[in-house]
């Protein structure tokens, strides 16, 4: 008896001194999870597009703040020329990642006899040679955003000319993506819809630029060094958020108006060159949303 209560008690003291000690295997592998887990935390990135090119003189001040710059491979909405024509040498030389955009038609254009899918080949035709001529790799994954400024639900002839387009542009060693509205849209008996959703739900294109500058979830004009996700713009599958527009639009922007300059438009505040050019303001999960890493959107 007195040798086994030994025995006993030797085991005791054994699991014991082993429950002491788990805190401290423990504690460092859980300290090293968290610091993995802090590391791989999403990273946002601030950048701008504008219709008219800034100039070359102004880059050095813009990348200052913007890491990527938005580019046109035909004319820009409203424009009669397109100025970014040849400019992704001296915006590579000052480090910009790239916003890659084509204007889109606007339902107007795709009205009989047009035929919408016709000219949704044609486009992204054009849309995969201006790619090419101006540099960027043609390698399966160059993300080139179509610019659809309509909001709302698209109408048939809309759909079938951005299925079309992405499906060329597909077949051209390009990735589609399509520019469009995350801003509700009310549809009766208390219905909502965003643009974003409806291409989402009726087509297969991976890469969204959505466009809420609604304030909120919009914070505005302003200059964050770790702006808010694209997540938050009101389509959760959104890569890149374009959440301040020039002018401002003052239906939705109302809460926010003080970030904007007293005319309406945004500007960055900080340097000579570029005091008074007019930007729209946007968050990428990509430095380069040009080559987006593209994952299922959900």
């Amino acid at each position: 008896m007195n040798h086994n209560s030994k025995h006993s008690s030797n085991i005791v003291s054994i699991l014991l001194c082993i429950l002491g000690l788990a805190p401290a295997l423990l504690l460092p592998r859980y300290k090293t999870a968290n610091a993995q887990i802090s590391e791989e935390a999403p990273q946002t990135y601030l950048g701008f597009d504008a219709n008219d090119y800034p100039g070359d003189a102004t880059l050095p001040d813009l990348r200052r703040t913007f890491t990527f710059s938005g580019y046109w491979l035909n004319v820009p909405p409203g424009a009669k020329t397109n100025p970014w024509v040849g400019k992704r040498a001296v915006l590579l030389k000052n480090d910009f990642g790239f916003l890659v955009l084509f204007n889109g038609r606007s339902s107007n254009e795709l009205k009989p006899p047009v035929d919408p899918a016709d000219l949704g080949v044609r486009d992204a035709e054009l849309a995969a040679a201006a790619a090419q001529r101006e540099g960027f790799p043609v390698n399966g994954s160059t993300v080139i955003y179509l610019d659809i400024e309509e909001g709302g639900r698209m109408l048939p002839p809309q759909i079938n000319y951005i299925g079309a387009w992405s499906n060329r542009v597909n077949s051209k060693s390009f990735m589609a993506g399509v520019y469009c509205s995350a801003i509700k849209v009310k549809e009766g008996k208390g219905q909502t819809i965003t643009t974003a959703d409806d291409i989402h739900e009726r087509l297969q294109i991976m890469a969204y630029f959505v466009y809420n500058d609604e304030c909120p979830p919009s914070p505005g004009c302003a200059i964050w060094k770790h702006p808010p996700p694209p997540s938050q713009s009101g389509f959760p599958g959104a890569r890149v958020w374009q959440f301040a527009q020039s002018p401002r639009r003052r239906n939705l922007t109302s809460r926010c108006g003080a970030t904007y300059n007293s005319d309406g438009n945004c500007y960055l505040s900080t340097g000579a060159k570029v005091g008074h050019i007019l930007l729209d303001l946007d968050v990428s999960v990509s430095p380069d949303p040009s080559t987006l890493v593209l994952h299922p959107i959900h």
